[in-house]
């Protein structure tokens, strides 16, 4: 048997997860907000002093730091750091909540997908060094919100967890990304259990940038989010403590590739057909489908007819949009696709148990991905 087919037979328990969007706090609210179709507008001067564009915004009402997180130490912490701290300790109320163990063991770690760590911080910092008299008094306190990896080291920090601990930076496809990083980290016997996620914040810099590239349709909003999960190899979990079983995930770049095979599209299906193969489901078997495009231009009709070819010509019969709900939240996308998937099932009847479901990405650089989870 070939490696690569023998990472694919290891499957992956998720055991609790914890999210943080617009929709609110839980899995519960982001189903509800599914369902619904929408969620109350943002208000986003409660994340920013600056001037915005003239788009959609969606952004988190409220967050509970104190409440989740104590008193002592957040004056410094930026909102990126922020999400992930508040996403983690839901998720590991959630773990701790069944009573058969602590949530995290010393061989515990950390795995985040970001884009650039906190974009409003690196901007604003940058600017005070060449816009203050003398440079070198910019806040010394504000550089470490600037580093890429800083929310994944609050995390390990202030919830005491001595394992892996690794930022990937991979755009729309981190949450993926984050998930086979983790993966191998677990096979590989660093890590006996890791919380692995992804986070964005919403900023006026990164609103600017949307708006400026002309990548979004003009009803597509500009959101953000947070969500963790808690994940542990198959075989050290309780059958009743299990949410849900990653059975696969693949990634792959398109761009040559892409042009010698008809399309992005063609790479996307392919990559859907590596992971079902190797998951042992059959293309007629999904039975929800997670895209992860919604909102982008050119690259939404590009994603649903890659899934349509992988999986025979049709659209399963439940597809879930998350960011015409909650809006772009780039880097967060891929773990909140997930999210959405466990939030759906939780209000659904144990007759969908056993289904697979399939979580797709595709990015602008010509990056392409899909996760199989069964229920």
């Amino acid at each position: 048997m070939s490696t690569a087919m023998a990472l694919g037979t290891t499957p992956l328990a998720i055991t609790a997860a914890g999210v943080i969007t617009p929709a609110g706090l839980g899995l519960e609210r982001l189903g509800a907000a599914l369902a619904e179709g929408r969620v109350a507008p943002g208000d986003a001067s409660a994340v920013t002093e600056a001037s915005l564009p003239p788009c959609p915004i969606q952004v988190v009402p409220h967050l509970p730091v104190e409440e989740l997180l104590g008193r002592k130490g957040n004056r410094q912490l930026d909102r990126t750091t922020k999400l992930a701290l508040i996403a983690t300790r839901l998720a590991l109320d959630v773990a701790g909540a069944r009573g058969t163990g602590p949530a995290t063991t010393a061989h515990s770690g950390v795995v985040l997908g970001t884009s650039t760590g906190s974009i409003r911080s690196s901007s604003e910092y940058s600017r005070e060094t060449l816009e203050l008299e003398k440079p070198y008094l910019v806040n010394p306190g504000l550089f470490p919100n600037t580093v890429m990896n800083c929310a994944a080291g609050q995390i390990a920090i202030r919830n005491d967890l001595h394992g892996v601990n690794a930022t990937l930076a991979g755009g729309h496809l981190s949450g993926l990304q984050a998930i086979r990083y983790a993966r191998n980290a677990l096979r590989q016997g660093h890590a006996d259990r890791l919380l692995v996620g992804g986070v964005e914040e919403f900023c006026a810099q990164s609103a600017w940038g949307w708006h400026r590239s002309g990548a979004l349709s003009p009803d597509a909003a500009i959101g953000e989010a947070a969500a963790m999960l808690l994940v542990e190899p198959l075989h050290a979990v309780r059958e009743e403590d299990r949410i849900a079983q990653i059975l696969a995930c693949e990634v792959a770049f398109g761009p040559q590739a892409g042009r010698e095979a008809g399309g992005l599209a063609a790479v996307l299906a392919r990559v859907i057909g590596e992971a079902l193969e190797r998951s042992g489901v059959q293309p007629a078997e999904v039975d929800t489908v997670s895209l992860g495009a919604s909102g982008q231009v050119g690259l939404e009709r590009i994603e649903e007819r890659g899934v349509r070819a992988a999986l025979g010509g049709t659209l399963p019969p439940q597809v879930i949009r998350v960011k015409r709900v909650l809006g772009e939240c780039f880097s967060a996308g891929g773990a909140i696709q997930i999210a959405a998937v466990l939030a759906q099932w939780q209000g659904e009847d144990a007759a969908a148990e056993g289904r697979p479901a399939l979580v797709t990405s595709v990015g602008a650089d010509g990056s392409v991905g899909c996760l199989v989870l069964r229920r």
